[in-house]
């Protein structure tokens, strides 16, 4: 059977291939598509003559291929944001970014309490629910062409500060996980470790980016992505070793290389790359699912959905108005961000590794698929969900009153000055 892994690895690319033609046809995400054709497969189907659809013997290289696409796009994500947009990004997104944060979190850690999980299992759960993802809410917002949008600058800003959050958060979470802390004293230098290294990784970013851009000159493209690709595979493993996530360690070098002349070069090159070996991560993801344990997660992911929706539509709803957005800008923020991803997953996997409860694994699997479907839904009627709370609170009305008190002020000031 060994003999045909090529065949079947070159089976899971097809089956890959054929979910991205099928998202291409229907304009949506690949994401949810990925993972049901993963989960569809695997080890409970039967195997047809050449043709193995369990990949039992092909799984681990699927695996482990999928791990270079959680790589590739934190790397990426990491190119994307850098310490000097974060600083012009202005007070709005910090705040916004926090009410955010605060509110999802909050929801998140409260729902694992009174399901009664323990610590680890309730951070994990309350950042899987936290943690939106930027490649579905990115690709919504250019396929529906709201860009342009004066809500658009604090939803992304917001996704920015999410990562962030997130590379702390993950280094906070898979020290205490994967640190193998005995003691309260032990987890707080896992954590202190996890935090000094991404300290490190920043101030190298503000302060060696000359250096960097000297040592990246390179003609070649050839030599040009094998330097790129061996500081991202070797930072990224070493960061494990120091109980660092790996995905962590993939972030911060991609932040490094945010700040120097050839981010543009190396985003280039890169994509290609996200999008293959990421491909490749759903469809991992999928395979290791079992369909039949979904049902012992159903109704924790029916309420943990429920919850995501509502802080996600009242988050981005506070955190609109206090940047003087309308009722309308507001609301689209909230039914924009609440797709949830990538870094569902990833904790989801880091519960994994950690051997922590079983329903983890299963609880996001069903999580990502429904809020990957219904976030798109929600973003594209996100006018006809205005319209509709509109008729119930009366936002529309309130604002024209405030405008009309407005302008009765600055007629009244005129006619006083006159």
């Amino acid at each position: 059977m060994t003999n045909h892994l090529v065949l079947e690895v070159g089976t899971a690319l097809v089956i890959i291939a054929l979910a991205a033609v099928l998202a291409g046809k229907l304009k949506f995400s690949i994401i949810p598509f990925l993972i049901i054709l993963g989960m569809l497969v695997g080890p409970h189907i039967p195997v047809f003559g050449i043709i193995d659809l369990s990949f039992v013997n092909s799984y681990e290289i699927i695996e482990f291929l999928g791990r270079i696409g959680v790589l590739f796009l934190l790397f990426y994500l990491g190119l994307e944001f850098s310490v000097k947009k974060l600083e012009r990004s202005g007070k709005n997104i910090v705040v916004g970014g926090s009410i955010y944060i605060a509110i999802n979190f909050s929801l998140g850690l409260l729902y694992g309490v009174v399901n009664g999980f323990p610590l680890e299992e309730t951070l994990i759960i309350a950042g899987i629910i936290t943690f939106s993802s930027s490649a579905i809410v990115a690709k919504v917002l250019v396929d529906l062409k709201r860009t342009g949008n004066k809500e658009t600058e604090l939803i992304l800003g917001i996704i920015m500060f999410e990562d962030i959050v997130l590379a702390v958060y993950l280094s906070i979470v898979s020290g205490m996980i994967l640190g193998g802390s005995s003691s309260w004293f032990d987890t707080l230098i896992s954590i202190g470790i996890s935090l000094g290294y991404i300290l490190l990784f920043f101030v190298i970013a503000r302060k060696a980016t000359p250096i960097l851009n000297k040592l990246l000159n390179i003609t070649s493209n050839e030599i040009f992505i094998l330097v790129i690709f061996a500081a991202l595979f070797f930072i990224a493993g070493f960061s494990e070793t120091i109980h660092v996530a790996e995905a962590i360690g993939a972030l911060l070098i991609g932040l490094v290389f945010s700040e120097t002349e050839h981010s543009e070069r190396i985003e280039h090159l890169v994509v290609p790359f996200r999008d293959f070996f990421g491909a490749i991560f759903f469809f991992s993801f999928g395979l290791s699912i079992d369909p039949s344990t979904l049902g012992d997660a159903v109704w924790l992911v029916l309420g943990a959905v429920i919850i995501t929706i509502f802080g996600n539509f009242t988050a981005g709803l506070i955190a609109g108005r206090r940047a003087k957005l309308s009722y309308k800008a507001s609301s689209n923020i909230g039914l924009t961000i609440v797709s949830r991803g990538e870094f569902s997953i990833i904790l989801a996997n880091l519960a994994v590794m950690g051997s922590l409860m079983e329903v983890i694994k299963p609880f996001a699997a069903l999580y990502v698929l429904i809020l990957a479907i219904l976030g798109p839904m929600l973003t594209k009627e996100s006018k006809r969900i205005y319209l509709l709370l509109d008729k119930i609170f009366k936002w529309s009305a309130k604002e024209e009153k405030k405008k009309l008190l407005v302008k009765q002020m600055k007629q009244q000031e005129q006619n006083h000055s006159g």
